[in-house]
């Protein structure tokens, strides 16, 4: 049987994540605090302005976390996973344990990741509880809602919709007399995770671009196919996952597949164990 490590995304943010952290490793911390210019230890005990909920903050703050609560799992004696994976951003933290890059690469990458999505505006996303993500998809095609996507297929009873604004404010609300449970419109500018973001994973291609990455040594799945990266594929996966859904369930049911047992959340929160124990 075989471990999975799993890495979180946007939404397990919260101030004091990685209080425990950072003194043990005074080096990272500082080379995160030179690439971004500002401290990371202040944005995450103190979070000032609540900087720590913007996208451009959010995400170089889950990425140190994560990376951070990796490394002290592994030297507190944790065996190396047999399967890495992380949701959205998350995915990151999974790639940086099978050594695609270190920690700085990873650190600027996620960066103008954060930079660019928190630049995308007129999108909105909802949160569609008690439908899977195929219901959702043949209720909105019912609906004639064709200008939006499922971005998260994240649970058989949770799933995220993405596209323009005013169409999510319009369609989503109408999911409740499809089935629905509730429906949450989320707190973002733009439309992540759907067709919506292709420019700006244009941009973060060509970002890329200057990058070069190592071999993996632990599989990772990528949430754009539900399939391992290879080598080659990184760069290419990273691009697609922008504007492409994350296939949470097909990835947690394709490692059980694969003899995988045991899941274990690494970075602050619970929301990812919760889902795994949802997907049967």
């Amino acid at each position: 049987m075989a471990t999975v490590f799993m890495f979180p995304g946007q939404g397990s943010q919260a101030r004091g994540m990685g209080a425990e952290l950072f003194a043990s490793y005074p080096g990272l911390v500082a080379e995160a605090d030179a690439i971004l210019g500002y401290s990371m230890k202040e944005l995450c005990l103190e979070n000032p302005d609540g900087m720590l909920n913007r996208t451009d903050y959010t995400q170089p703050a889950l990425y140190t976390v994560n990376v951070l609560s990796y490394l002290a799992r592994v030297e507190d004696g944790d065996s190396t996973p047999d399967f890495v994976i992380g949701h959205s951003l998350g995915e990151y933290a999974a790639l940086y344990a099978a050594g695609a890059f270190d920690f700085g690469t990873g650190l600027k990458l996620v960066q103008k990741r954060g930079a660019l999505m928190n630049a995308a505006s007129g999108g909105g996303m909802a949160a569609i509880l008690g439908m899977d993500g195929d219901a959702v998809a043949a209720a909105l095609a019912e609906l004639g809602a064709n200008s939006i996507d499922v971005a998260n297929f994240n649970s058989p009873r949770q799933t995220v919709i993405s596209g323009l604004k005013a169409d999510i404010e319009t369609y989503a609300p109408q999911l409740r007399e499809a089935g629905a449970n509730r429906v949450v419109i989320l707190s973002v500018s733009g439309a992540f995770h759907s067709r919506y973001m292709k420019p700006a994973a244009d941009e973060f291609e060509a970002f890329l671009a200057g990058f070069s990455f190592g071999s993996l040594k632990v599989p990772c799945i990528a949430n754009c196919s539900a399939e391992p990266y290879t080598d080659e594929s990184i760069a290419a996966n990273l691009v697609s996952q922008i504007y492409s859904s994350v296939r949470w369930i097909d990835t947690i049911k394709g490692l059980r597949k694969r003899g995988a047992d045991t899941f274990v959340e690494v970075g602050p929160g619970t929301v990812l164990s919760g889902l795994v124990r949802q997907i049967k």
